[in-house]
């Protein structure tokens, strides 16, 4: 049995970011269960004050002293969070002073700046690429002129969820393609998308867990079969190849680095929302 550990993400904005890095810490103890809860929009000291109460009853419920990641920039916010007991990490205080020293400066401290619509101009930017892999997605529109990346795989292979988080975290406009029986039937791209081949990225997947995760949209159809799988991945790879198209296995790889991959593989230089 490992260890468990109460974590408790306190935010006075969002909480994305304490989220964030506090996560990718310990993802390097694997050694303990971690049991999570976020709080967002801790702005107030009552409030935090009641969060610290929450810590302390949860730390003497599972007998372990919590961990607080904290991004909250009021001090007397902090302080209060502080006052639960627990190992208060506060995500930003390694870096304010170093930066304040270098740049000659004093913080400001305003809440929720980070995930709050500050630059408009980019703000609608993203929402604009939202829409635009929405009404791009699995071939419903096929006019990609405006489109920065076109990723093209066989059904439930990874594209509409990647194709969102480009948009949402980077702006990026991308179109999804999903190739069927008749475009599976050569080893060229579909006519409809030759114009636009610089923009293509190729989506492919293990054909067993293909299989899996089609058995739980449609359970023993053709659709689902392995053998249609295994077919449908071999003609995609196949074109992949030919056309000498860049292409990623989601098999094991998430959204994340998908997405990363992408943008690196195009040298598209975006600033991450």
């Amino acid at each position: 049995m490992l260890a468990i550990r109460p974590v408790f993400y306190v935010s006075d904005g969002t909480g994305i970011t304490a989220e964030t890095i506090g996560h990718s810490l310990l993802t390097q103890f694997t050694d303990t269960h971690f049991v999570s809860e976020r709080y967002p929009f801790v702005d107030t000291v009552e409030r935090a004050q009641e969060i610290a109460a929450r810590v302390r009853a949860v730390g003497e419920q599972h007998g372990a002293r919590p961990i607080v990641i904290n991004s909250c920039v009021n001090s007397d916010v902090c302080a209060a969070v502080c006052e639960s007991g627990a190992l208060v990490l506060d995500v930003f205080a390694p870096f304010i002073d170093p930066l304040e020293r270098e740049l000659g400066q004093m913080r400001q401290r305003h809440m929720g700046r980070a995930h709050a619509i500050v630059d408009f101009d980019a703000y609608h930017r993203r929402i604009n690429a939202m829409n635009f892999a929405l009404t791009h997605d699995d071939g419903q529109s096929l006019d990609y002129d405006e489109s920065d990346v076109i990723l093209v795989a066989v059904s439930r292979a990874g594209k509409t969820p990647t194709c969102v988080y480009l948009a949402l975290h980077y702006g990026i406009r991308a179109a999804n393609y999903p190739l069927v029986d008749e475009d599976l039937d050569h080893d060229r791209l579909p006519p409809r998308l030759r114009a636009h081949r610089h923009k293509v990225f190729g989506l492919t997947i293990d054909p067993q867990r293909l299989n899996q995760i089609r058995q739980e949209r449609r359970p023993n159809s053709r659709y689902a079969n392995i053998e249609t799988c295994r077919r449908e991945v071999a003609a995609a790879e196949a074109m992949f190849r030919a056309e000498r198209i860049p292409t990623l296995s989601t098999t094991h790889t998430s959204i994340e680095e998908i997405a990363s991959k992408i943008l690196t593989t195009f040298n598209i230089r975006r600033e991450m929302f």
